[in-house]
């Protein structure tokens, strides 16, 4: 037992569920957006809210002593160094991050279920579009974050035909185009992210330099002639054997001397480490059919059998880690 386990730090661990509920409802009803703009008394947010006032009193106070709320004479206001990120306001939001997480929450509760009778956990079949919203919003955020560093990472060189594979909203593609002026690409994701995409390419004065392809990776081939193909956050989704699909078609897409490039969790061999990989695992045990969090010898035998070579582990850095190969 590691050193600084003892039945009250469990104790803790167990009941931390509490806060990250706290907060995911006042997210779930848009509390910090109500209370952004002044002070509101706990009668008056449950008349916004259409909300019970015993139960929004308590969730106010409680959102007070979290110090994500201030409360001064009775009255409550969204702390104000966090309306930036606690709203929809402005390029620092993570609002759609945390309401992405409200919706794991839901498939997360039934880990024991599954756990006993095999998943993915039950998901309503409607809200589907919310919560693929939920997604790429959050995806967004992390990748606006992260997309610097990534690029210098893989350093693109010469490459001038980028294919972002499941690209989400672009901020990946961004990334590559900032740093390559010479360089064009192809974001290739379901039809309804395309318009996400489209906005934020626009946004960005980019979309000259990207053409957007609505496609499903699991049933359609890819566009073919790039010499970079990014595989972000995708692998762990999927099955080894439905891996092994994916990495045929990139190496289809691909001109010869092309370089893949996939950013995952990279486990360790005997699959505890990193420990956030070892839990995001469990996400995908709850959220989906075969996914996982992959080793790299998983990961390069799997690009070995799809005809890749010269296959390293690029970085090593939990979500961020990047592994390389080249169509020979």
């Amino acid at each position: 037992m590691k050193s600084d386990l003892s039945p009250t730090s469990i104790q803790h661990m167990a009941r931390a569920f509490s806060r990250s509920r706290v907060l995911l409802t006042a997210v779930e009803l848009d509390l910090f957006t109500v209370l952004a703009d002044r002070s509101l008394s706990a009668e008056e947010a449950a008349d916004r809210l259409k909300s019970d006032l015993r139960a929004t009193t308590i969730l106010l106070d409680a959102l007070a002593a979290m110090e994500l709320l201030e409360k001064t004479t009775g009255r409550y206001r969204t702390t104000q160094a966090l309306v930036p990120i606690l709203t929809t306001r402005g390029e620092e939001s993570i609002l759609s991050s945390l309401m992405h997480s409200a919706y794991l929450w839901k498939t997360w509760s039934q880990l024991t279920d599954v756990v006993q009778g095999g998943g993915p956990a039950h998901r309503p079949e409607t809200g589907w579009n919310h919560r693929m919203a939920s997604f790429i919003g959050a995806m967004h955020v992390r990748a606006l974050r992260d997309a610097p560093a990534l690029v210098r990472a893989v350093n693109p060189g010469k490459a001038r035909n980028l294919i972002d594979v499941g690209g989400g909203s672009g901020s990946y593609t961004i990334g590559f185009l900032k740093a390559s002026p010479g360089m064009k690409a192809t974001l290739f994701d379901l039809p309804e992210v395309i318009p996400m995409a489209r906005e934020r390419l626009s946004a960005g004065g980019f979309l000259d330099r990207v053409a957007l392809v609505g496609g499903d990776y699991n049933t359609d081939s890819l566009p073919g002639g790039h010499d970079l193909a990014l595989l972000s956050a995708v692998i762990h989704q999927n099955s080894h054997e439905h891996n092994m699909k994916i990495y045929r078609k990139i190496h289809d897409a691909l001109i010869t001397g092309g370089r893949i490039i996939i950013r995952d969790y990279v486990m360790n061999p005997d699959r505890t480490e990193p420990a956030s990989g070892a839990l995001f695992a469990v996400n995908m045990l709850v959220n989906t059919k075969g996914g996982n969090s992959y080793t790299f010898d998983e990961i390069r035998e799997g690009l070995e059998e799809a005809g890749f070579q010269r296959i390293k582990l690029l970085q090593n850095d939990e979500m961020s880690s990047l592994v390389e190969g080249y169509k020979p």
